[in-house]
């Protein structure tokens, strides 16, 4: 991954974005309800795909969340992937607004439970204290939340100050040609997936309360790798 550092902060605008009516792109973006339905649908097909995501981003997520120490919390946890990757020695705790993922996470570890160490919950609005986590990880959620600086500046929120924020996220890609299919393709995409695929994830983190530290590409730039420091 091609790496950027951000030590100076200079991609960092406090308190913007959370009454955005409309993405970059100019859709209004659909209710829990429209994204609960749709992962209720997709859920088997991600638990099956499970082999396909290790070959194209184990790396990347054994990379990035290798990283995490403490109590974990693993946002938009899905069938609970970023597990696998997180240090043994941690404390992990998913969350995810699909109680069909979180069915499939239960389903295929022991150490992942509903009611122990995950929980049905909207990533916009955490049932955390304040300072709750050493670490927040999060893998390809941003491009599906409907205010996606409003769950990270939650994400903000129940980090420690001296902790971290460890994101995984894809988007438009660096190679022209492949980001003007991803523009053309948006909205379609969108449709059927609740996917906003040509986002700018360190655009987005900028408008957030967190501030980058570093980031890294890979996969033609699609994927971006970002941690950031809670402000």
């Amino acid at each position: 991954m091609a790496k950027t550092d951000h030590s100076d902060g200079s991609t960092r605008t406090r308190g913007r974005g959370r009454d955005d009516a409309v993405d970059h792109a100019g859709r209004r973006p659909d209710s829990l309800d429209d994204i609960r339905e749709t992962y209720a649908d997709q859920a088997d097909t991600v638990a099956r795909m499970r082999w396909l995501d290790r070959l194209l981003l184990g790396r990347y997520r054994r990379r990035l969340f290798g990283q995490a120490t403490g109590r974990v919390l693993d946002v938009a946890c899905g069938i609970g992937t970023n597990a696998d990757y997180v240090p043994e020695t941690t404390e992990y705790v998913g969350i995810d607004v699909s109680p069909e993922m979180l069915r499939e996470a239960e389903a295929r570890s022991p150490r992942l439970v509903r009611g122990e160490t995950l929980f049905e919950m909207d990533a916009q609005a955490l049932a955390f204290p304040d300072d709750s986590f050493e670490t927040v990880i999060s893998s390809l959620s941003t491009c599906t939340f409907p205010d996606p600086v409003a769950a990270l500046d939650e994400m903000n929120r129940v980090c420690e100050p001296n902790g971290q924020v460890l994101l995984l996220e894809h988007g438009r890609s660096s190679v022209e040609l492949l980001g003007r299919f991803q523009d053309w393709r948006a909205d379609a995409h969108y449709e059927k997936h609740n996917c906003r695929w040509n986002q700018e994830p360190l655009e987005l983190v900028s408008r957030s309360e967190l501030s980058v530290t570093t980031s890294a590409t890979g996969m033609l730039g699609v994927i971006t790798g970002i941690r950031a420091e809670p402000g």
